[in-house]
Order: C-alpha cells, then sequence, then structure tokens
C-alpha cells in the first residue's frame, strides 16, 4: 500500500509541470491577436493614413485598452484556479514542538510522571476530490465561459474606441473646412456691409438695410466662435484617446476625405451574431447553467483522498530511522445532512439567475435588431442627404456663374455678386457637413454590426 502511495506521488509530481504548461498555451494572453481587433482592414477603406497611424498608436497608448487586456489576464487567472481545484492538492505542514507536562497523569492503573519531550513531525499531505459528479469540471466551465465574456467585453472596447475616435477625428476635419468657409462669409459679409453702408449714405438704401445686414455679421461671428470652440474641445478629445499632449494633431485636408460607396443598403438580422453584447449573453447563459449544474451538485455527497507521508519522532537523532517513518491513506466523505436549507436556496437563486440570462439575451436580440436598423436607415438618409446637397450645390454654382455673367454685362451690380457668393458659400457649408455625416453614419453602421467589415457582408450577400 504503501509502495502504491509513493508511486502515486512520483506520478503526479510529474504530471503535474504538464499541467501548467497546457494551461499556460491555452490561457494565456496573446497579445499579437487583439490588433485584429482593430480591423484595420475596413479602416483602410477611407484611404486615409493618417487615420491607420493613428489607430496604431491608439492601440499602443490607449489605457482603456490596456485596461481591457489586464482584465483578460486577471480571468484566465481565474479559470486556472478552478483548473487546479480538479487536479491533486499537495502541502506540507510540518512542525516541531515541545510538549512540558508538569503534573503526574494516570490512566487507570498506569501513571505517568512530569516529564517534557520534543516532537518533530514533517508529514507531506495530499489530498484529491474524486469528482464522480463533474462538479469541478463544471466550475472551469463556467469560469470559462465567462473569460469568453470578458474578451467579448475586450472586443467591445476596440469596436467601440475606435468608432468614437474616427467619428471624432472626421468631425475635426468637418470643422476645419468650416471654419475656412466661415472665414470667407465673415469677409464677405464685411465686405457686403460696406457697402450696404455706402449705399445708405447716399441715400440708395435704408438704416434698417444697414442693421439687417450688422446683424448677419455677428451671427456669423457667433457661428465661427462656436466652431473655434468644438474644435478645440475635439482636439483635446482625440489627445486623451491617444494619451498625448502635443500641441499638433496631424489629420487630412477635406479634399481628399473619400467616401465609401457601394455599401449594403440590406442587411440580414443574422448579423447581430457578430456583436460583442450578443455573444456575450450567449456566454453569460452557458455559464450560469453550468452553476446551476454546480448548485445541483452541491445537493450530493463529496470524496476526497486523503494521505500523508513523512517523518515523525521524538528525537532529532531518530528522524530518518524507519520507525519514525509516517503514513496514512482513507477516503473521506462529506455530506451535509442538515444546512439550513442553503444548498437548495443557493440552487433557487442559480435557477433564478439563469432566468434572468435567457430574459436579457431575448432584450439583447431586439435592441441589436433596433440598432442595426437605425444605423442601416440614418446612413440611407445621410447618402440622401449628400446627394441632394451635391445637386444644390451644382445649382448654386450655376446661378453664381449667372450672376457674375450679368455683371460684366451691366445686368447686376457688384452687390448682387456678393449676395450669389454668400449663398453660394452657405450652401457649401451644407454639403460638407452631409458629406462628414455620411462618413460618420458609415462608422455608426461598422460599429453597430459589431465590427464587421462592410463590404464583406455586401460580398456575401
Amino acid at each position: 500500500m504503501k509502495k502504491s502511495f509513493i508511486l502515486f506521488l512520483t506520478l503526479w509530481i510529474m504530471i503535474l509541470p504538464s499541467y501548467s504548461k497546457q494551461d499556460k498555451q491555452i490561457y494565456a494572453a496573446n497579445n499579437e491577436n487583439t490588433i485584429l481587433y482593430l480591423n484595420l482592414k475596413w479602416w483602410e477603406n477611407y484611404k486615409d493614413d493618417i487615420l491607420i497611424e493613428h489607430l496604431k498608436e491608439l492601440y499602443q497608448s490607449n489605457y482603456d485598452l490596456k485596461n481591457a487586456q489586464l482584465k483578460i489576464k486577471e480571468s484566465e487567472k481565474l479559470v486556472k484556479i478552478e483548473f487546479a481545484n480538479e487536479l491533486p492538492q499537495m502541502s506540507f505542514d510540518g512542525y516541531i514542538t515541545r510538549d512540558f507536562r508538569s503534573s503526574v497523569q494516570r490512566y487507570g492503573d498506569m501513571v505517568i510522571p512530569s516529564y517534557a519531550q520534543n516532537n518533530f513531525q514533517l508529514p507531506l499531505t495530499v489530498s484529491y476530490e474524486i469528482d464522480i459528479w463533474g462538479k469541478n469540471r463544471f466550475k472551469t466551465k463556467s469560469a470559462k465561459e465567462y473569460l469568453e465574456m470578458v474578451k467579448e467585453a475586450q472586443r467591445a472596447t476596440y469596436i467601440s474606441l475606435t468608432s468614437d475616435f474616427a467619428a471624432n477625428y472626421f468631425n475635426l476635419i468637418k470643422c476645419d473646412k468650416l471654419l475656412s468657409l466661415q472665414n470667407e462669409l465673415i469677409n464677405i459679409q464685411k465686405e457686403i456691409l460696406e457697402k450696404t453702408k455706402y449705399k445708405y449714405q447716399n441715400g440708395l438704401g435704408t438704416i434698417n438695410d444697414v442693421l439687417r445686414e450688422e446683424k448677419i455679421l455677428t451671427g456669423f461671428n457667433e457661428e465661427k466662435n462656436n466652431l473655434d470652440e468644438k474644435k478645440d474641445v475635439l482636439i483635446n478629445n482625440l489627445k486623451v484617446y491617444l494619451a498625448k499632449n502635443d500641441d499638433n494633431f496631424e489629420r487630412i485636408d477635406y479634399k481628399d476625405l473619400k467616401l465609401l460607396n457601394d455599401l449594403p443598403c440590406e442587411l440580414n438580422s443574422q448579423i447581430i451574431e457578430n456583436r460583442p453584447d450578443f455573444k456575450q449573453k450567449e456566454a453569460n447563459i452557458k455559464r450560469v447553467g453550468y452553476d446551476v449544474k454546480v448548485a445541483r451538485k452541491e445537493l450530493l455527497p463529496g470524496f476526497v483522498i486523503f494521505g500523508q507521508i513523512g517523518l515523525n519522532a521524538y528525537r532529532l537523532n531518530n528522524l530518518f530511522k524507519s520507525s519514525s517513518q509516517l503514513f496514512n491513506a482513507a477516503i473521506v466523505p462529506n455530506f451535509d445532512f442538515f444546512a439550513s436549507g442553503k444548498k437548495l436556496a443557493f440552487l433557487k437563486l442559480k435557477k433564478y439567475q439563469y432566468d434572468e440570462a435567457i430574459n436579457d439575451y431575448q432584450k439583447t436580440i431586439l435592441e441589436d435588431i433596433k440598432e442595426v436598423n437605425t444605423s442601416l436607415y440614418e446612413y440611407k438618409t445621410a447618402k440622401k442627404n449628400y446627394d441632394e446637397s451635391l445637386k444644390r450645390l451644382n445649382l448654386e454654382n450655376k446661378t453664381y456663374k449667372l450672376m457674375q455673367e450679368k455683371k460684366e454685362i451691366g445686368q447686376a451690380s457688384e452687390l448682387d455678386v456678393l449676395y450669389s457668393k454668400e449663398t453660394n458659400l452657405l450652401t457649401k457649408k451644407a454639403e460638407v457637413s452631409n458629406k462628414i455625416n455620411c462618413l460618420i453614419s458609415t462608422i455608426a453602421l461598422y460599429k453597430a454590426t459589431g465590427g464587421k467589415n462592410l463590404y464583406e457582408i455586401n460580398t456575401n450577400l
């Protein structure tokens, strides 16, 4: 029996490193895979190398992404802890004591006088809970599903941060262009105001005409101030994303922006299965399901194999003699006959949590479909509005050109040309806003589909 136990200990010590190595290979974080969450292939469709470089910097510097990676590592360790409970446990609980008996003790006719002695006990203890009901296996599976939930949360963080960053980036480009147009408007309005004052001074206009043009100028100045503020706020936000404090923030010029064409205008409802929140709810149902099984197994008896091998002596010089060898082994059953209903209450608790997880899953399906449909409608509307703004801009360009031609033949004044140019610039501002809104709507659609490359969806339809 002793030889069998020693053989078991030897085999256990030999296989333990292999378990640890396998566990490390399965659950250790792989930093190379996380860059896939950036989905650079999708962002390359915008034909903006500066944006790509910023996203790579975001991957390296953003603190939210770093914390998401740390949460993955934390969850991997939780899985490792549960997995370790499936394996035998070994511990060394040695101690050295000295007993002092100051009074005479009697055991029937046997008399033990006062004495003092040492006790050297150096046992190696091994225990293993026989998982005949699969309870510990279910606990490990539950921890693995929680790990999957954390991984999807990490993917959601990547999708959200990159999408929000890109949206702010394009809004900043819009601010640059709108400020440029706004400055032109202000200069033209100043010129209109001067000419209107000149007409008034020469009796060709009224004071109301002058006041109207002054009010328009103040409105243009207010709008410029708001754009300046928005620009500063956007730059500051983008720097926070990148965890940097540089004075300059590089971005592409508005004229180099490219719209995405031929994106799908219809999506299958199955697209939501790619969303991180959908996969999280799926994993949560499995996790709570395993917890319910564990709660059921807690109602059954448990069995633990227990054994000790080591040395036990009362004198140091006898410690390594064969007579001081210590060995014992047993199978210890464990069953709670009465626990005040605690285990039954725990089982019902897990069942309620399972029903709650099912409800959350069903609700998530509805909300995800709604978000995808809303983003799709917004994309369609933004695209239509941009097309209409292009048509209107072309008409205004023709009108402005005709007004210039009228001025050349004496049928229009210089003030009429300035008014026409001002209207043209206002139409250009609307075209700029609609173009950026169209770009941002594609980002919102990308985010709603769970970071799916929309061109791949279009190809598969």
